[in-house]
């Protein structure tokens, strides 16, 4: 998958991020999620001001006993430890209550950035079917999905290192700083702050240079999962050509990939962490020794020592994840603005301002001089003008790639003409709602899809209100009532993924179930039976009659067999109708359909001899048919010509 980012210079920063975040971890009118970003904060400041409340009790108790070591020689009375025991005690609470704080502030903010992760998650997977079809036909569905992925852990883990991580060590770092100053004097804030910038710069640098080795294994990742789910997706398609070896070869190069950059992921950490230890090892070796020159010239006592020891070891477990934090708030960046992208991007197909609902009355659709092409030098639709009259049924046929397709989809505005327009009941559907537009759309494609969840499920997805009796009444007029009921599990048994746990037919059906619970005015049926054999074709055929009757439907065929009923048949041919009329007068008119319905009357003809055929006659049978040897139709197809 193309990433949707654009280059690393025009993303915006931490600060950009979020602003554009802010309206989700602020949401307006949600006071108890406002009042719990308040008694974070609150608990935050009260948090580090007990942290730096505990290196003093303990250098309180080391000083005490100090005192009353050098008090006497030998054992201690009693009532000489009650100081420094008292003072050990309040050591032990300090570090309790520090735990707790921090515990009860992360447990309060929790909620208010999952809130935000679910609100901006939910935002994003909406919009994305509001994107155009193209947009979804450009891109891998497990890169697109991954980005989602990626996006909500960037949420949360911006909002957590942020919140939870890299402002509560900023506070304490100037809060040890001036205690260092105030305690002691301003060479030991000098130390701690040159040793502190060093630390960062390093950790600045490094991390730089690790994400580019991250971005290296993220990138081999998703290569790697992409090609996964595409392969795991078509497997049937894999197993058809023996492409496992193939398959797994493809898979290896993207893990040999993520192999090596992921062990230079590792290296490069060990080299990170290295470099921390020496620049803040040398820090604190140089403070300490201040603080053993001001003891041994009477400035402070051993207390002291033990209090600079015990700050700078507080503020280094902080320090030990700058570089964790800085690599994952820059990939967080990277992952929510990614997100954002997809969010900001305008669907190719949006309604018009105020655009009102399709109010459908009689359901006639109309195409005038529709013109159509997916790119602009492969032109698709040249001026396609017909009428499908109320109640009435329109087939399109024609050879593959003449565009029959192309019109179900500019019906459903999928995309939109780039000349003409198309009228359902008059009115223009590019000024009326998509969603309205739909509602009044039924389809059965050709290539049927199903969710992986139950029959029953796919059946209702048609018209989720619907009750039992509807549903089971759709599955008896799609002629699969009966299989659902040999099933041990009947409507509740899983059609797996895509339905690959069902027939091509019994997938078809289902769809054709789903269509009929629907109940729309308007049909299009993209090649609904071309799953199916003969026998259950007829079955199918005849429901769809049924069904068909009384609405407007459009048929789009490449089996004429399935279309001789129809009120009126259009011929399309290389983007433009070359005839038109009923069966009987187009195949008396000897031209392009009777080309076509000879050909495959005589291929018919050829397989029924085939299964009726046995031994040596059977054999040159299916060679002359694998070979294309058959025989010429009646008459030859003239030229394409645009029919008025």
């Amino acid at each position: 998958m193309q990433s949707p980012a654009g280059g690393a210079s025009d993303r915006p920063g931490l600060v950009g991020t979020y602003r554009r975040l802010w309206p989700y971890l602020w949401p307006h009118g949600r006071l108890d999620l406002q009042r719990r970003v308040f008694a974070a904060f609150f608990l935050l400041l009260v948090a580090k001001g007990v942290t730096m409340l505990t290196p003093f009790t303990f250098k309180w108790a080391t000083d005490a006993l100090v005192a009353a070591a050098g008090g006497k020689d030998g054992p201690l009375p009693t009532g000489l430890w009650a100081a420094p025991i008292l003072l050990i005690g309040l050591y032990g609470l300090s570090r309790v209550a520090m735990a707790l704080l921090t515990q009860v502030r992360d447990g309060l903010f929790a909620k208010v950035a999952m809130h935000a992760v679910r609100r901006l998650a939910l935002q994003t997977f909406a919009h994305m079917h509001r994107l155009s079809l193209r947009f979804h036909l450009e891109r891998k569905t497990g890169g697109l999905t991954r980005v989602l992925e990626r996006g909500r852990n960037g949420i949360e883990e911006l909002s957590r290192l942020m919140v939870l991580t890299l402002v509560p060590t900023i506070v304490e770092f100037l809060l040890v700083l001036g205690i260092l100053a105030w305690e002691f004097d301003l060479r030991y804030s000098l130390v701690v702050l040159v040793m502190v910038a060093a630390y960062l710069g390093f950790t600045y640098k490094a991390t730089e240079w690790r994400i580019a080795i991250r971005k290296r294994m993220n990138d081999s990742d998703t290569d790697a999962n992409t090609k996964a789910v595409d392969s795991l997706l078509n497997y049937e398609t894999v197993k058809y050509f023996g492409a496992e070896a193939r398959e797994t070869s493809r898979y290896d190069v993207s893990m040999a990939k993520y192999e090596k950059s992921s062990t230079q992921t590792y290296v490069s950490l060990a080299v990170l962490n290295a470099g921390q230890a020496v620049i803040f090892t040398a820090g604190m070796t140089v403070v300490m020794w201040l603080s053993a020159r001001d003891i041994m010239a009477g400035k402070a006592t051993i207390g002291g020592f033990v209090l600079v020891n015990a700050m700078l070891v507080q503020l280094s477990m902080p320090l030990n994840f700058m570089g964790m934090i800085y690599r994952e708030i820059k990939q967080a960046l990277i992952d929510i603005d990614d997100m954002f992208r997809i969010l900001h991007r305008n669907p190719e197909i949006a309604d018009r301002p105020g655009a009102p609902p399709l109010a459908v009355s009689a359901g006639v659709v109309r195409f005038e001089d529709v013109h159509f092409a997916y790119n602009p030098d492969r032109p698709i639709l040249k001026g396609i003008s017909f009428e499908v009259p109320a109640g009435r049924t329109v087939a399109v046929v024609g050879p593959s790639g003449a565009g029959k397709s192309t019109l179900s989809r500019l019906l459903f505005r999928f995309y939109e003409p780039q000349g003409g327009r198309i009228l359902v009941d008059g009115e223009d559907i590019a000024a009326v709602q998509q969603e309205s537009l739909r509602a009044a759309i039924g389809m059965v494609p050709q290539d049927t899809v199903l969710f992986n969840d139950t029959i029953g499920y796919n059946i209702r997805y048609g018209r989720w209100e619907a009750s039992e009796a509807e549903v089971r009444e759709a599955a008896r007029l799609a002629q699969i009532d009966r299989f659902i009921a040999a099933l041990p599990e009947g409507y509740d048994t899983p059609v797996g993924e895509r339905g690959l746990k069902l027939s091509g037919g019994e997938k078809q059906r289902v769809a054709i179930a789903r269509t009929i619970l629907k109940g729309p005015p308007i049909l299009v049926l993209d090649e609904a039976t071309s799953a199916l054999d003969s026998f259950t074709e007829r079955e199918i055929q005849d429901a769809l009659d049924r069904v068909s009757r009384g609405r407007t439907t459009l048929v789009i065929a490449h089996r004429l067999s399935t279309v001789v009923g129809a009120d009126e048949i259009i011929v399309l041919d290389r983007g433009v109708i070359v005839e038109r009329g009923d069966h009987p007068t187009l195949l008396a008119r000897g031209g392009v359909y009777a080309a076509m319905w000879n050909r495959q009357r005589e291929a018919d003809a050829a397989r029924e001899a085939l299964k009726r055929a046995e031994g040596g006659e059977g054999e040159s049978l299916r060679v002359r048919l694998e070979s294309g040897e058959i025989p010429p139709p009646a008459a030859k197809a003239p030229e394409p010509a645009s029919v008025a």
